[in-house]
Protein backbone atom coordinates (compact mmCIF):
# COMPACT_ATOMS: atom_id res chain seq x y z
CA UNK A 1 0.00 0.00 0.00
CA UNK A 2 0.82 3.80 -0.47
CA UNK A 3 0.40 6.67 0.52
CA UNK A 4 0.42 10.20 -0.79
CA UNK A 5 1.71 13.60 0.36
CA UNK A 6 0.58 16.69 -1.79
CA UNK A 7 1.55 19.81 0.22
CA UNK A 8 -0.53 22.75 -1.58
CA UNK A 9 -0.27 26.85 -1.82
CA UNK A 10 -3.20 28.44 -3.49
CA UNK A 11 -2.78 25.98 -6.35
CA UNK A 12 -5.00 26.74 -9.05
CA UNK A 13 -8.23 24.51 -9.07
CA UNK A 14 -7.50 23.34 -12.89
CA UNK A 15 -4.31 21.96 -11.75
CA UNK A 16 -5.46 20.30 -8.80
CA UNK A 17 -7.57 18.54 -10.25
CA UNK A 18 -5.46 16.58 -12.89
CA UNK A 19 -3.44 15.64 -9.78
CA UNK A 20 -6.17 14.47 -7.68
CA UNK A 21 -7.85 12.73 -10.26
CA UNK A 22 -3.98 10.51 -11.23
CA UNK A 23 -3.46 9.24 -7.69
CA UNK A 24 -7.10 8.46 -7.03
CA UNK A 25 -7.22 6.46 -9.78
CA UNK A 26 -5.12 4.02 -8.12
CA UNK A 27 -6.04 1.14 -6.21
CA UNK A 28 -2.71 1.45 -4.56
CA UNK A 29 -3.13 4.40 -2.29
CA UNK A 30 -4.09 4.02 0.91
CA UNK A 31 -4.57 7.68 2.19
CA UNK A 32 -3.81 10.88 0.58
CA UNK A 33 -2.89 14.17 2.50
CA UNK A 34 -3.31 17.55 1.26
CA UNK A 35 -1.08 19.67 3.34
CA UNK A 36 -2.33 22.59 2.41
CA UNK A 37 -0.02 25.83 3.14
CA UNK A 38 -2.41 28.03 1.85
CA UNK A 39 -3.97 31.12 4.33
CA UNK A 40 -7.13 30.33 3.76
CA UNK A 41 -8.58 26.55 3.66
CA UNK A 42 -10.49 27.36 0.40
CA UNK A 43 -8.96 24.64 -1.34
CA UNK A 44 -10.86 22.19 1.17
CA UNK A 45 -14.70 22.81 -1.01
CA UNK A 46 -12.46 21.70 -4.01
CA UNK A 47 -11.46 18.33 -3.08
CA UNK A 48 -13.99 14.93 -4.15
CA UNK A 49 -15.58 13.13 -1.86
CA UNK A 50 -13.12 10.13 -1.52
CA UNK A 51 -12.51 8.49 1.61
CA UNK A 52 -8.92 8.04 1.22
CA UNK A 53 -8.67 11.76 1.23
CA UNK A 54 -7.44 13.74 4.35
CA UNK A 55 -7.06 17.30 4.91
CA UNK A 56 -4.61 19.15 7.09
CA UNK A 57 -4.54 22.88 7.02
CA UNK A 58 -1.06 24.49 7.68
CA UNK A 59 -1.83 28.11 7.05
CA UNK A 60 1.72 28.67 8.67
CA UNK A 61 3.53 27.60 5.67
CA UNK A 62 6.27 25.96 7.35
CA UNK A 63 7.43 25.12 4.13
CA UNK A 64 7.77 22.00 0.96
CA UNK A 65 9.72 19.64 3.39
CA UNK A 66 7.92 20.28 6.93
CA UNK A 67 4.66 20.30 5.06
CA UNK A 68 5.90 16.54 3.93
CA UNK A 69 6.68 15.94 7.08
CA UNK A 70 3.41 15.95 8.52
CA UNK A 71 2.09 13.03 6.57
CA UNK A 72 5.36 11.12 6.78
CA UNK A 73 5.07 11.16 10.50
CA UNK A 74 1.62 9.40 9.86
CA UNK A 75 2.91 6.66 7.15
CA UNK A 76 5.93 5.84 9.45
CA UNK A 77 3.58 5.33 12.40
CA UNK A 78 1.14 3.54 10.23
CA UNK A 79 4.16 1.36 8.99
CA UNK A 80 3.05 1.52 5.26
CA UNK A 81 5.28 0.02 2.94
CA UNK A 82 5.55 3.46 0.47
CA UNK A 83 5.22 7.13 0.63
CA UNK A 84 4.29 9.25 -2.06
CA UNK A 85 5.36 12.48 -2.20
CA UNK A 86 4.38 14.31 -4.91
CA UNK A 87 4.21 18.28 -6.48
CA UNK A 88 0.63 19.26 -7.53
CA UNK A 89 1.73 19.80 -10.85
CA UNK A 90 2.70 16.46 -11.96
CA UNK A 91 -0.06 14.04 -13.75
CA UNK A 92 0.36 10.51 -14.89
CA UNK A 93 -1.73 7.69 -16.40
CA UNK A 94 -3.82 4.61 -14.53
CA UNK A 95 -1.28 1.98 -13.73
CA UNK A 96 1.90 4.09 -13.14
CA UNK A 97 1.64 4.01 -9.72
CA UNK A 98 1.43 -0.48 -9.90
CA UNK A 99 4.40 -0.31 -11.98
CA UNK A 100 6.40 1.54 -10.07
CA UNK A 101 5.24 -0.33 -6.64
CA UNK A 102 5.85 -3.60 -8.87
CA UNK A 103 9.94 -2.60 -9.62
CA UNK A 104 10.32 -1.79 -6.05
CA UNK A 105 9.01 -4.48 -4.07
CA UNK A 106 11.74 -6.45 -6.45
CA UNK A 107 14.78 -3.91 -5.66
CA UNK A 108 14.51 -3.42 -2.11
CA UNK A 109 17.85 -1.50 -1.99
CA UNK A 110 15.91 1.15 -3.95
CA UNK A 111 15.04 4.19 -0.98
CA UNK A 112 14.02 6.66 -3.74
CA UNK A 113 12.87 6.45 -7.10
CA UNK A 114 11.77 8.89 -9.80
CA UNK A 115 10.28 7.76 -13.34
CA UNK A 116 10.63 9.92 -16.61
CA UNK A 117 9.64 12.95 -16.23
CA UNK A 118 7.88 15.06 -19.35
CA UNK A 119 6.80 18.46 -20.40
CA UNK A 120 3.00 18.48 -21.74
CA UNK A 121 4.45 18.97 -24.98
CA UNK A 122 6.36 15.33 -23.96
CA UNK A 123 9.79 16.81 -24.50
CA UNK A 124 11.84 15.48 -21.58
CA UNK A 125 12.95 16.99 -18.40
CA UNK A 126 16.69 16.24 -17.23
CA UNK A 127 15.64 16.12 -13.75
CA UNK A 128 18.48 13.70 -12.31
CA UNK A 129 21.63 15.46 -11.22
CA UNK A 130 25.18 14.94 -9.41
CA UNK A 131 25.32 16.14 -5.98
CA UNK A 132 26.41 20.12 -6.23
CA UNK A 133 29.08 22.28 -6.24
CA UNK A 134 28.74 25.85 -4.97
CA UNK A 135 29.12 26.89 -8.75
CA UNK A 136 25.95 24.40 -9.93
CA UNK A 137 23.84 25.56 -7.51
CA UNK A 138 24.91 29.48 -7.34
CA UNK A 139 27.42 30.35 -10.29
CA UNK A 140 26.09 28.74 -13.01
CA UNK A 141 22.95 30.59 -12.42
CA UNK A 142 24.88 33.65 -13.18
CA UNK A 143 27.05 32.48 -15.34
CA UNK A 144 26.54 34.36 -19.11
CA UNK A 145 28.78 32.42 -21.22
CA UNK A 146 26.12 29.91 -22.38
CA UNK A 147 29.09 27.41 -24.07
CA UNK A 148 30.24 26.90 -20.50
CA UNK A 149 26.83 26.69 -18.79
CA UNK A 150 25.56 23.95 -21.68
CA UNK A 151 28.82 21.68 -21.01
CA UNK A 152 28.54 21.79 -17.66
CA UNK A 153 24.89 21.18 -17.56
CA UNK A 154 25.78 17.83 -19.63
CA UNK A 155 27.28 16.46 -16.97
CA UNK A 156 25.88 17.85 -14.15
CA UNK A 157 21.98 16.47 -14.82
CA UNK A 158 23.62 13.58 -16.20
CA UNK A 159 22.13 14.64 -20.42
CA UNK A 160 24.89 12.30 -21.53
CA UNK A 161 23.81 9.17 -20.66
CA UNK A 162 20.60 9.96 -22.91
CA UNK A 163 17.90 8.91 -19.91
CA UNK A 164 16.55 5.77 -21.84
CA UNK A 165 18.32 3.35 -19.12
CA UNK A 166 17.32 2.60 -15.23
CA UNK A 167 20.51 4.34 -13.30
CA UNK A 168 21.73 5.23 -9.51
CA UNK A 169 21.27 8.91 -9.42
CA UNK A 170 22.99 11.30 -6.56
CA UNK A 171 20.02 13.43 -6.46
CA UNK A 172 17.20 13.64 -8.00
CA UNK A 173 13.57 16.18 -8.65
CA UNK A 174 11.58 16.72 -5.52
CA UNK A 175 8.61 16.81 -7.73
CA UNK A 176 8.04 13.15 -7.64
CA UNK A 177 9.56 11.01 -4.57
CA UNK A 178 8.40 7.24 -4.70
CA UNK A 179 10.02 6.74 -0.68
CA UNK A 180 10.16 3.43 1.01
CA UNK A 181 9.02 4.07 4.46
CA UNK A 182 11.78 1.56 6.08
CA UNK A 183 14.33 3.65 4.96
CA UNK A 184 12.81 7.12 6.09
CA UNK A 185 12.83 5.52 9.32
CA UNK A 186 16.46 4.86 9.14
CA UNK A 187 18.05 8.08 7.95
CA UNK A 188 15.00 10.43 9.00
CA UNK A 189 12.13 13.00 7.68
CA UNK A 190 13.32 16.36 5.27
CA UNK A 191 15.46 18.22 7.05
CA UNK A 192 12.68 21.46 7.92
CA UNK A 193 16.00 24.03 8.08
CA UNK A 194 15.78 24.07 4.52
CA UNK A 195 12.18 25.82 3.34
CA UNK A 196 12.29 25.03 -0.44
CA UNK A 197 14.85 24.64 -2.66
CA UNK A 198 17.44 21.36 -1.78
CA UNK A 199 15.49 19.68 0.92
CA UNK A 200 15.31 16.42 -1.69
CA UNK A 201 19.24 16.72 -2.09
CA UNK A 202 19.67 16.38 0.97
CA UNK A 203 17.16 13.44 1.96
CA UNK A 204 18.75 11.59 -1.08
CA UNK A 205 21.94 12.23 -0.34
CA UNK A 206 20.93 10.78 3.52
CA UNK A 207 19.31 7.95 1.79
CA UNK A 208 23.01 7.22 -0.09
CA UNK A 209 24.54 7.19 2.68
CA UNK A 210 22.12 4.81 5.04
CA UNK A 211 23.15 2.41 2.62
CA UNK A 212 19.60 2.39 -0.04
CA UNK A 213 20.05 3.43 -4.04
CA UNK A 214 18.05 6.50 -5.28
CA UNK A 215 16.70 5.43 -9.07
CA UNK A 216 15.53 7.00 -11.86
CA UNK A 217 13.71 4.40 -13.60
CA UNK A 218 12.47 5.57 -17.43
CA UNK A 219 9.54 2.56 -17.80
CA UNK A 220 7.11 4.87 -15.85
CA UNK A 221 6.33 7.73 -16.74
CA UNK A 222 5.03 11.30 -15.36
CA UNK A 223 4.19 14.90 -16.93
CA UNK A 224 5.16 17.83 -14.87
CA UNK A 225 4.02 21.19 -15.94
CA UNK A 226 7.25 22.64 -14.56
CA UNK A 227 6.86 26.06 -13.97
CA UNK A 228 10.83 27.11 -12.56
CA UNK A 229 9.31 29.65 -10.22
CA UNK A 230 12.72 30.55 -8.46
CA UNK A 231 14.12 31.48 -12.43
CA UNK A 232 10.87 34.09 -12.81
CA UNK A 233 10.82 35.64 -9.05
CA UNK A 234 13.46 37.58 -7.18
CA UNK A 235 12.17 36.43 -3.76
CA UNK A 236 12.40 32.80 -4.78
CA UNK A 237 15.54 32.99 -5.88
CA UNK A 238 16.08 34.41 -2.28
CA UNK A 239 14.73 31.42 -1.41
CA UNK A 240 16.81 29.31 -3.03
CA UNK A 241 20.09 30.59 -2.28
CA UNK A 242 19.51 30.62 1.44
CA UNK A 243 19.10 27.16 0.65
CA UNK A 244 22.08 26.33 -0.75
CA UNK A 245 24.13 28.21 1.92
CA UNK A 246 22.25 26.08 4.87
CA UNK A 247 23.44 22.70 2.42
CA UNK A 248 26.66 23.77 1.93
CA UNK A 249 27.37 24.67 5.76
CA UNK A 250 26.13 21.15 6.21
CA UNK A 251 27.50 18.66 3.83
CA UNK A 252 31.06 21.19 2.89
CA UNK A 253 31.67 23.60 0.32
CA UNK A 254 34.65 23.14 -1.77
CA UNK A 255 36.06 20.23 0.51
CA UNK A 256 33.79 17.59 0.06
CA UNK A 257 35.10 14.22 -0.14
CA UNK A 258 31.85 12.12 -0.11
CA UNK A 259 30.29 14.23 -2.58
CA UNK A 260 33.44 13.51 -4.48
CA UNK A 261 33.48 9.81 -4.04
CA UNK A 262 29.36 9.26 -4.64
CA UNK A 263 29.44 11.69 -7.91
CA UNK A 264 32.63 9.79 -9.01
CA UNK A 265 30.95 6.42 -8.53
CA UNK A 266 27.96 7.36 -10.26
CA UNK A 267 30.04 8.76 -13.53
CA UNK A 268 31.91 5.70 -13.17
CA UNK A 269 28.37 3.59 -13.36
CA UNK A 270 27.57 5.18 -16.52
CA UNK A 271 30.56 4.94 -18.16
CA UNK A 272 31.15 8.65 -18.11
CA UNK A 273 34.58 9.54 -20.40
CA UNK A 274 35.70 13.19 -20.22
CA UNK A 275 36.05 14.79 -23.67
Amino acid sequence: MVNCSIVTYLTPEEMLMKVLKSVLLSNTIGKLFIVDNSPTDEIRSLLPNDPRIVYIPNPANTGFGAGHNIALKQSLSEGIAYHLVLNPDVFFVEGTLEKIVDYMDGNLDIGNLLPKVIYPDGSLQFLCKLLPTPYDWIGRRFNPIKSIVDKRNNLFELKFSGYNNVMEVPYMSGCFMFLRVSAIEKVGLYDENIFMYGEETDLCRRLISGGYKTVFYPDSEIIHEFQKGSHKSFKLTWVGIKSAIYYFNKWGWFFDKERKQINAKTLSLLNYRKK
